[in-house]
């Protein structure tokens, strides 16, 4: 009598529930992203899951399929014979050019839909009423004014009918839910080698850091003055390129307080992997306490500035500062010469 074998059919569809309920928990369970501390995050995350659990499947499908026939149709002792030709099986290769291209066409939609509600459509078409302009920025603009007659010349247009170079912004900007609404904090972000300066136009305020509220709708202009670098947060989620020339922007908002890297994720010269710094993400009242701490410190460091170039001083008003500490008057100081 002989043994009934299980149908290859109910094998399969075993096989290919576990594999989805495996590919399942990977995707949900897999451990490989930092904490989420921006409203954009949870997009991205959910679109990388997606990835997770459909690589995770491929991975069991195609591994599995190979464990099985290296088992299956193993070498036998002592058989010497030749395997069974086969030429190549028309419906099974449909099936798996079928599969990966509406695996990659939805997965685009998706992508696609995930830059739609971040924001990466609303700026495309938006104008740099709040961007404030570096004065090497500034130049750059004067050098495209300058070069727009000619590039008018070549084109057969009218200096007039050209554009401003420098209209448009690319990046992601406000949520589809928000558009149109100004953003409650900007801030303008310039990169150089090998360091981020964030300036808060409405306060005055500089820093090396990035500092903003929790909750808040947070705008970054972004800027370079030298070479291409890469505005990232990890935890936001979030990376925009600041480009020479060329405005971009980067809007978010933190949902937890804390502090993050901010990284330069564009190889930018030979001290690249030091450009960081970090964005501090305040409670409200924190905020403004930063905020006006910024304001009384920075307005006494200018106030205590020289603004001109110490070689024009007189001799007393150089050493000053520094004769204060030694103890010597301003009478004494008043008697040096300058040596000849």
């Amino acid at each position: 009598m002989e043994k009934e074998k299980v149908p290859v059919s109910l094998l399969t569809l075993v096989a290919g529930v576990l594999v989805t309920m495996i590919s399942f928990w990977v995707g949900q369970n897999h451990h490989l992203l930092p904490e989420q501390a921006s409203a954009q995050a949870p997009l991205v995350d959910g679109f990388f899951n997606v990835m997770v659990t459909i690589g995770t499947a491929l991975f069991l499908v195609v591994e599995g399929a190979i464990l099985i026939f290296v088992i299956k149709f193993r070498r036998r002792k002592g058989d010497d014979t030749d395997g069974v030709p086969i030429e190549g099986n028309f419906s099974l290769e449909i099936f798996w050019t079928a599969i990966p291209a509406i695996i990659v066409i939805g997965l685009g939609i998706y992508s696609v839909e995930v830059f739609r509600d971040m924001g990466g459509f609303e700026v495309a078409g938006s104008h740099m009423m709040a961007h404030s302009h570096s004065p090497s920025h500034m130049a750059s603009m004067r050098g495209s004014a300058l070069a727009a007659p000619a590039i008018a010349d070549s084109e057969g247009m009218e200096p007039s009918e050209l554009a401003p170079a420098e209209t448009n912004k690319y990046g992601i900007g406000a949520a589809p839910a928000q558009e149109a609404k100004p953003a409650d904090l900007t801030v303008n972000v310039t990169g150089m080698q090998f360091a981020w300066i964030f300036s808060y136009p409405d306060s005055g305020v500089t820093s090396g850091e990035l500092h903003v509220p929790v909750g808040s709708d947070v705008q970054l202009n972004l800027s370079a003055v030298d070479v291409i670098h890469a505005f990232w947060v990890p935890q936001f989620r979030l990376k925009q390129d600041a480009i020479p020339g060329m405005p971009t922007e980067l809007r978010f908002v933190a949902t937890k307080t804390g502090t993050y890297p901010v990284v330069c994720a564009e190889l930018c010269g030979g001290y690249h992997g030091a450009m960081r710094t970090q964005v501090v993400v305040h409670t409200p009242e924190e905020y403004e306490s930063w905020l006006a701490e910024n304001l009384i410190a920075q307005q006494q460091n200018l106030n205590s500035a020289v603004a001109s170039n110490p070689a024009d001083l007189p001799a007393s008003d150089f050493l000053a500062p520094h004769a204060a500490n030694l103890g010597i008057t301003s009478e004494t100081l008043a008697q040096l010469h300058p040596a000849r």
